[in-house]
């Protein structure tokens, strides 16, 4: 079994916009089966990849972005890499049943753990030169991967940049690294699952969808940027053609993406609203842009505070629980209904309805593990993104305060899949209703190794 794994492609695009223009894409769906794939709740690289994986939502495996709670005091942040994950992904399971795996790319996998096979660090990856801190598994294939490739890209450094030539230039740079290395491996080395992520796709939305979207609200013409996007899809296309092409009849092909993509309209200043409401008090207010985490807050008046980020992760000071929590035990239901109906009813800056959507993770997690936030908020549908930084001066924002950023990530991603045994007919087959925590229990099944119980999933 071969995965491509695309962070952030669309199914707008894949399916729809350009499909009679990806040949290699449609060559899989058009004698396969393909569709949309909703994500996790928070739609978002972590935890998305690894609850797709593991077949677990974040609640259980009690994480909820790449940056958490570390614990109910107000200063430990912890960054969710590998060693977050407490549970099994598809490697781990296949690697225990004797099957050869090899893993590049994929979210949450630095730092390396052993499998049956190789495993080659993702994003998360600080550096690929530290022999201490290898970003593989076994440590060797570090050497190995320099002589095919030199200095190997885990990432494009600095993505958010106004210096779009750049951007392309290391995206391009990235991603014809990675895929000569994986061309090569999936030629040359012995395997039954074999999985890669590649990042340009996420990359390439962020840093330059403006262009791409004529209704984008900092739409731009330009005789090379808006053809960006269509040009890297292509490119990716014909890669995957080369690839295909090096897999027997015997190999299942799956393409499948942890989220979509969409234009971001504009930002709500969460804290500024939360000020501005009367749930957070701070003991000054800065003079420029700060970091909620920077700014003096008053915990003796403040009931509740949040962060940003694609979506707002919103947690309340209680009582017994944080270190100066002041909202009793007995108030937290009525706040956070409170909270939920004020943030779903909040306008754009011409009073127009933006459609924001909040969750309970009691509600929608099978379990809730580690620090949860109490609520997590969904400005506009994710055509809006929430903004933690203080003195905007307003609670509308048209400027990311983490550097140039173009998109927001959307509910639904894709996934396509090629069995060889099995022609779905011309055009292939659509799938409909699938949740990305299907997809491990449909390879271990694919595989003929047995579906652990506590998998949340269903094969399809």
């Amino acid at each position: 079994m071969l995965v491509i794994g695309l962070d952030c492609a669309p199914p707008e695009l894949v399916f729809e916009q350009w499909r009679d223009e990806l040949p290699n894409f449609k060559r899989v769906m058009d004698h396969g089966a393909w569709g949309k794939l909703e994500s996790c709740i928070p739609a978002i690289t972590v935890p998305a990849w690894s609850s797709m994986m593991s077949s677990k939502d974040p609640g259980t495996l009690g994480f909820y972005g790449f940056r958490n709670r570390g614990d109910y005091s107000y200063e430990k942040n912890t960054l969710a890499n590998s060693n977050s994950v407490k549970t099994d992904r598809v490697w781990d399971v296949l690697s225990r049943a004797g099957k050869k795996v090899i893993t590049v790319g994929v979210p949450q996998t630095y730092p390396p753990k052993p499998v049956n096979g190789i495993q080659v660090g993702c994003f998360l990856t600080p550096s690929t030169k530290n022999p201490e801190r290898p970003y593989t598994y076994p440590a060797s294939v570090m050497q190995e991967i320099e002589s095919i490739v030199g200095e190997y890209l885990v990432d494009v450094p600095n993505f958010r940049t106004d210096d779009k030539d750049y951007l392309l230039r290391q995206i391009y740079s990235m991603t014809e690294k990675r895929l000569k290395l994986v061309k090569k491996w999936i030629a040359e080395k012995d395997w039954d699952f074999f999985m890669f992520v590649e990042m340009g796709t996420d990359r390439i939305h962020h840093g330059l969808w403006k262009y791409h979207d004529p209704t984008h609200h900092k739409y731009e013409v330009h005789p090379v940027f808006n053809e960006s996007i269509h040009n890297y899809y292509r490119y990716l296309d014909n890669e995957i053609g080369q690839i295909l092409d090096l897999v027997d009849e015997n190999t299942t092909v799956f393409i499948v993406s942890d989220h979509g993509a969409k234009k971001m309209d504009g930002g709500i200043c969460v804290n500024e609203w939360l000020i501005q409401e009367g749930y957070l008090t701070l003991k000054s207010m800065p003079s420029s842009l700060t970091a909620i985490d920077k700014c003096e807050i008053d915990w003796s008046k403040t009931r509740v505070w949040g962060d940003g980020g694609y979506y707002a992760r919103i947690f309340l000071n209680i009582e017994g629980r944080e270190p100066q929590g002041i909202v009793k035990p007995g108030e937290v239901e009525a706040l956070r209904d409170e909270l939920k109906a004020k943030f779903e009813a909040i306008v754009d800056p011409d009073g127009v309805h933006i459609g924001t959507t909040v969750y309970k993770p009691r509600e929608i997690y099978h379990e809730v593990n580690g620090v949860p936030p109490d609520l997590i908020v969904y400005f506009g549908d994710l055509f809006w993104r929430s903004v933690g930084t203080v003195g905007h001066g307003s609670i509308y924002t048209f400027e990311n305060d983490t550097g140039p950023d173009d998109c927001n990530h959307a509910q639904f991603g894709i996934v396509i899949k090629h069995d060889p045994h099995v022609d779905e007919g011309a055009g292939g087959r659509e799938l409909s209703g699938l949740q990305l925590m299907d997809m491990a229990p449909t390879i271990l099944k694919q595989l003929d190794v047995p579906v652990p119980a506590d998998m949340q999933g269903k094969a399809f």
